[in-house]
């Protein structure tokens, strides 16, 4: 089957390498000629211009935004509907807002152009691994387009078969779903990164109390130098809290138990905030999700001004000094 695809970062061109691999045929463009380039001496069809691009694809054309979210996205989206035809598709693999899908699928329908959002999770690892996926949009289209999904999917692989979903949708055990109308599969792939990031908290608040179990302010006698590679190692293998991010982690931690080569920064691209926004819609309670992104924001700080202030304020009510900063601990 023949796709183009926009944006040849991290993702979309591994995406492409991954269906070129399969028998599949791409055309494709990026800003950057050097990556356009790249992979047309891997087999793809390179294009100079969205306009070219739209004419070596054959009709129905598919066309795959693979694009930061937000404005970019947004005004891609707007200059292929102006390119297409009617039965063409336009999908969008990136992180959107959701209720952007539903708003560019209602405007893109108005014109017989299909429009399909696309949760895309597996990051830098998906060529080998295969991405998961989770589909909104038409029936008609997404039905039309699974050639597509499955060679991108990871497949059963070695996963043991749930039991009692033998009368069910069978593409959701190969890593991909049709989720729902358009939106949907944006709306399920936030939910997933709220979660992520609550996973992602709970492992390294748990290492930050491994790694001080040998802090001086602990009686002697219960203080433990512990090997954290190794607790992240033994973890992986029979273990409840095993998973890819543990996998990740002790990955991580092999190659540099102290960390040093990270600030401790951390960046959220949106979908955290958005969960939270649809919990309080929902009248959810979301207390795990919502104070992991709320540590990711205080990640950012050297000082908080609110930690000042509760210094401040237990010093004029009782008096206490702030204790000498410490340095890093070892």
């Amino acid at each position: 089957m023949q796709l183009g695809m926009i944006g040849l970062g991290r993702m979309g061109g591994n995406i492409v390498r991954r269906l070129l691999r399969d028998g599949h045929t791409a055309v494709v463009y990026d800003r950057d000629p050097k990556v356009v380039e790249a992979l047309a001496a891997e087999g793809a069809t390179a294009a100079t211009s969205l306009e070219d691009l739209v004419a070596k694809l054959e009709a129905p054309r598919t066309a795959w935004v693979m694009l930061p979210a937000g404005q970019i996205t947004e005004e891609m989206v707007r200059t292929l509907g102006g390119l297409l035809s009617a039965d063409d598709c336009i999908i969008d693999g990136g992180n959107s807002f959701y209720q952007d899908d539903v708003r560019r699928a209602r405007d893109l329908d108005a014109k017989g152009i299909h429009y399909v959002d696309v949760g895309t999770s597996g990051g830098v690892w998906g060529l080998e691994r295969g991405y998961c996926m989770m589909i909104g949009g038409h029936k008609e289209a997404v039905d039309r387009l699974d050639p597509i999904f499955r060679t991108l999917a990871p497949g059963i692989g070695e996963i043991p078969r749930t039991p009692g979903r033998e009368d069910r949708d069978p593409r959701a055990e190969q890593g991909y779903i049709h989720a729902g109308p358009s939106g949907a599969g944006h709306f399920v792939k936030m939910i997933h990164n709220g979660i992520e990031y609550g996973l992602m908290q709970a492992y390294a608040e748990g290492f930050d109390i491994l790694r001080h179990a040998n802090a001086p302010d602990i009686p002697e006698e219960r203080r433990f130098d512990l090997n954290l590679g190794d607790i992240a190692e033994v973890w992986r293998r029979g273990s409840v809290v095993s998973s890819w991010l543990l996998d990740l982690t002790a990955a991580a931690l092999a190659g540099d138990e102290r960390l040093e080569g990270f600030s401790g920064y951390v960046e959220d691209s949106g979908e955290g905030r958005w969960t939270i926004n649809a919990a309080i819609e929902e009248a959810v309670p979301a207390t795990v999700l919502s104070s992991a992104l709320y540590r990711r924001f205080r990640s950012r700080e050297d000082e908080s001004y609110a930690d000042k202030l509760l210094s401040a304020m237990r010093q004029g009510f009782g008096g206490h000094k702030e204790p000498p900063r410490r340095g890093p601990a070892p």
